[in-house]
Parts: structure tokens; sequence; C-alpha cells
């Protein structure tokens, strides 16, 4: 299985750090999933500016948010069919947002860029949170995956 990753930042700061991290969490998702398959997913750092625009415009939300993904499947049972690498599409993470969450959720900056991008990779694989029984889905799945990743 080839997983690839690529991290771009559009902002000021040093993100070759979470490289390694995110490679990692990206394979721990596959295997927890049992997805053996290759797969490419691009994470682009942004500032509040550029997420606010996003959110306005594709979500229509007049806002910033922390993370935003444009998955390029629309079901998650289509990951599991047929044998090309799969582009999974495209998460957007504000370092910004990122960093006042992390000081209200009491977290370090690397666990909550790192949640994230667990956040939005599974929103690239099909999981959402829009109903209760999604999020008691999705969100014990993000902590699993994370689980030993970081320190709070």
């Amino acid at each position: 299985m080839n997983l690839e990753i690529s991290v771009n930042s559009i902002i000021d700061k040093d993100i070759n750090k979470y490289i390694p991290i995110y490679e990692r969490l990206l394979e721990k998702t596959f295997n927890i999933l049992n997805i053996n398959r290759d797969a490419f997913v691009s994470v682009t750092f942004v500032d509040k500016n550029y997420i606010h625009e996003l959110n306005r415009d594709y979500r229509n939300i007049d806002r910033p948010t922390d993370v935003i993904s444009f998955a390029f499947l629309d079901d998650k049972n289509e990951v599991i069919k047929g044998d090309l690498p799969l582009d999974l599409g495209e998460i957007y993470i504000c370092y910004d947002v990122a960093d006042e969450n992390r000081i209200s959720y009491g977290n370090s900056i690397e666990r909550e860029i790192c949640f994230l991008f667990v956040h939005g990779l599974l929103h690239l694989l099909g999981y959402d949170h829009m109903s209760k029984e999604e999020e008691e889905i999705m969100f014990p799945l993000q902590e699993k995956i994370l689980e030993g990743e970081l320190s709070k």
C-alpha cells in the first residue's frame, strides 16, 4: 500500500514537522479502517481570511473555521471499489484558528493540528457528524486514531 500526502502552506509557519506525523496518521487510519489501497491526500495550511472565504463560498457560513475538507469521493463505500490509487481530496487547516482552539481546549498546538488532520481525513473518507448517530461513530474513531500519537 502506497499512501502519499502533499503538505503545502500559504502561511509563514514551519509545517514540515507535521509531514511525518501526518504520514503515520494516514497509515494508522487506513489500518484501523481496513482500507488496503494506494491513496493520495492534499493538506494546505491557510490563514483566517482564506478559510473564511472557503467557508463562505462553499458552505455558506460567513466566518472562519478550523478545517475544511473537499472530498473527491461522495460515499465512503466507494473507497473499497476498484484498484486505482485514490485521490481522496483536499484538507485546508487554519493554523490561527487551530491555535485559538488549542488555548480553549487546553491542547498543544501539535495535538490540535493533528486532530484537525484526522478530522478532515475522516470527512474525506465519508464520515460525518451531522447527526448524533454519525457523531457516535466519527468522534470515537478520531480519538482511536490519535491515541498514543501526541501528548495533550
